[in-house]
């Protein structure tokens, strides 16, 4: 997302409550990896592995995810921790399915990869919400 838009988050935000000292760099970055790990997980799960389900459910998660960070009007911090528990809970599982299958397939490596940078980048942007709070 471009710096515009992000400005414009950023100046929504400020009207919502323990939300106004966001660093809308670790936003981005935390939308980027849920992007990113909603598009590995769902080609992971075309391979008819065991991870197929677990990459399903993750694609959908990371995807609810970003979204919901793109309107964060109506969220409180409480549920923004909870989603972002949620998202690494299931990254989590997903990672460990395709890490299984990582020796034998490119795409279960890459996902988890994905999976591993979608956890890292939720974390952070939990770690800057406690911060803050």
């Amino acid at each position: 997302m471009d710096s515009m838009m992000m400005g414009a988050m950023s100046k929504n935000m400020e009207s919502m409550p323990d939300m106004q000292m966001m660093d809308m760099s670790v936003v981005q970055a935390c939308m980027d990896a849920c992007a990113a790990c909603e598009q590995a997980c769902t080609v992971c799960s075309t391979q008819m592995m065991d991870c197929s389900p677990a990459c399903m459910n993750c694609a959908d998660m990371a995807s609810t995810m970003m979204r919901s960070m793109l309107r964060m009007q109506g969220m409180t911090p409480a549920s923004m921790m909870a989603m972002l528990d949620a998202c690494i809970a299931m990254c989590q599982t997903c990672m460990d399915e395709c890490m299984e299958h990582a020796d034998m397939s490119e795409v279960c490596r890459l996902c988890a990869q994905a999976c591993q940078a979608c956890m890292d980048a939720c974390a952070a942007m939990r770690d800057m919400m406690m911060a803050g709070a």
